[in-house]
């Protein structure tokens, strides 16, 4: 499928385009891209370096903290690109630990509402650089998951992607699931997963998250010109960049979305 890239050691690496917008445009393919972490090509084969050069990805955004990056490692310094660490997330937490006992999803778009309070620099910064990028550009974390997700929901979001579609983009990660739960297990031998949602990605949270940002700012637009300080002209060129518009299409809302994504349960 289009929107899924394969690789042996990457589970969770999608390009966003194709989806359409509130104004009858749709997203650029082979312009953005999102991903679990690119420091996993660091120990894989040759082929997986070579899918992804041939990708032409000229900008990394790497979400992680500091001290993940120090422990995990990063894209190989060897590829030419131009690398960008905004750690979006200030307050860590252990997923593996999660309460069992708590409604997990509100517990998650809680999470989320923190990173979009705490991680406004950072996010200012993230979307300027997608904005302003020359080339494909593609933004991870470790499982392409949360803090992925939600930039991918803002940046979807203001460029007028419809609610459905977002939901469904942060949905897909659900079939990376399995493969991300052995990770986890591989990196930590001997250790419980306490928590049974462990790399899970159902709609409902990045719906609560959406419904929590606007009902605090009244819009993704407003939270991002207000608390995040983006100017307005970035939003312009963001779409600009990401978005072609056909000329001929209604400016009616087009609620009935085709792509070729397959969705996965909520």
């Amino acid at each position: 499928m289009r929107r899924h890239i394969p690789f042996e050691r990457l589970h969770n690496f999608r390009d966003l385009g194709g989806y359409r917008t509130a104004d009858g445009g749709t997203v650029r393919w082979e312009t953005l891209y999102r991903s679990d972490s690119l420091a996993k090509l660091a120990d894989a084969g040759s082929a997986d370096l070579e899918r992804f050069r041939a990708l032409n990805v000229a900008t990394v955004i790497d979400l992680r903290y500091p001290w993940e990056i120090a422990a995990k490692g990063r894209l190989p310094e060897t590829e030419d690109v131009s690398w960008h660490n905004l750690s979006i997330e200030h307050r860590p937490y252990d997923q593996a630990e999660i309460d069992p006992d708590l409604d997990p999803w509100r517990y998650l778009a809680d999470r989320f509402a923190e990173v979009a309070e705490d991680g406004a620099v950072e996010l200012r910064t993230a979307l300027e650089v997608i904005a302003s990028a020359d080339g494909p550009l593609v933004f991870h974390c470790a499982s392409g998951k949360d803090r992925t997700g939600l930039l991918a929901a803002v940046v979807l979001a203001l460029v007028g992607v419809p609610d459905d579609e977002i939901l469904a983009d942060f949905a897909l990660t659900e079939l990376a699931t399995e493969r991300l739960i052995a990770d986890w297990r591989a990196s930590h031998p001997g250790r419980e997963l306490r928590w049974p949602g462990y790399g899970r990605a159902p709609a409902d949270i990045i719906r609560l998250f959406l419904a929590d940002l606007r009902a605090r700012y009244g819009s993704v637009d407003a939270y991002v010109t207000g608390h995040v300080g983006l100017d307005p002209a970035v939003v312009t060129a963001l779409r600009a960049r990401l978005v072609d518009v056909d000329a001929n299409a209604d400016t009616k809302t087009n609620t009935n979305i085709d792509t070729d994504t397959d969705v996965a349960p909520s």
